[in-house]
């Protein structure tokens, strides 16, 4: 897809990859809704980019929120295009996270996803174009040491963006998925679970397994994937390496995660 003259929603946009996406859209002649539950954070980045962005404030697991993000951005110029569900939490650590961790990282790893695509979906199928990109993570293609429910709703965000393309695929709906490992944000800084000495070993799992990239270099790749239409965006490409391993004999990937787990705590 050109992303030149389109409209596009980038959710979680008031930091790290999704200001990163959001300035990367605008650079290339697309104009952008900045969504962020900070509006502040939405706001500067709005004010970062100029004319070509608005900015609106607001939970986008809440479907009123996304229906909003959607008038606003008619309103402000014309049909959505492109809708990037970047926005995600960690969550909390293994057998120990609440009942509320579960249901905050469900909400806002997932069903923001489930619930934008209820809306915009049956618009681009009778427009016959539309473009749906989640980003998930590489620990929904492999798994995240130290964080259950990141893992298992990244997990569930690739599954639904899979199901989208194949049910949809063939009626003029585009969808990526991004998948990065480690990148230089808050998620990586503390927010991948808060204030648990699974943190650090979540963290170090990221750290050691790649390079820690930019947001402005994970914005490039997305550019890149939306352009050639591509599934599964991996900034990382090892990340694939990975995934075929995991693929080809899951009992020794398992294995061998569970030893890389072990050195790690060691």
């Amino acid at each position: 897809m050109e992303i030149s003259g389109k409209i596009a929603i980038v959710t979680g946009a008031g930091a790290g990859i999704g200001a990163a996406v959001a300035r990367r859209l605008a650079a290339g002649g697309a104009r952008v809704v900045i969504a962020d539950l900070d509006a502040d954070s939405a706001a500067k980045v709005a004010e970062s980019i100029g004319s070509a962005a608005i900015a609106v404030g607001g939970d986008v697991a809440d479907e009123k929120v996304i229906q909003n993000l959607i008038d606003r951005a008619e309103d402000a110029f014309g049909p959505v295009d492109l809708y990037v569900a970047n926005a995600g939490i960690g969550g909390g650590p293994g057998l120990e996270s609440t009942d509320e961790q579960w249901s905050a990282s469900i909400e806002i790893n997932v069903l923001a996803h489930v619930r934008a695509a209820r809306l915009l979906v049956p618009r681009w199928v009778e427009r016959g174009a539309g473009y749906f990109m989640s980003t998930a993570s590489a620990a929904g293609l492999l798994t995240q040491i130290g964080s259950a429910p990141y893992s298992v709703t990244k997990h569930a965000a690739v599954g639904f963006a899979e199901w989208l393309s194949i049910t949809y695929g063939d009626k003029g709906v585009r969808v990526s998925c991004l998948c990065p490992m480690g990148v230089d944000t808050r998620l990586l800084h503390g927010d991948l679970i808060p204030g648990d000495a699974a943190a650090e070993l979540a963290v170090k799992a990221v750290t050691t397994a790649g390079a820690v990239l930019t947001p402005e270099q994970v914005a490039e790749s997305v550019i890149e994937g939306i352009d050639a239409e591509r599934f599964l965006i991996l900034p990382h490409p090892e990340v694939l390496k990975m995934y075929r391993h995991k693929g080809s004999d899951y009992d020794r990937w398992l294995e061998g995660m569970r030893r890389f787990q072990a050195a790690l705590q060691g």
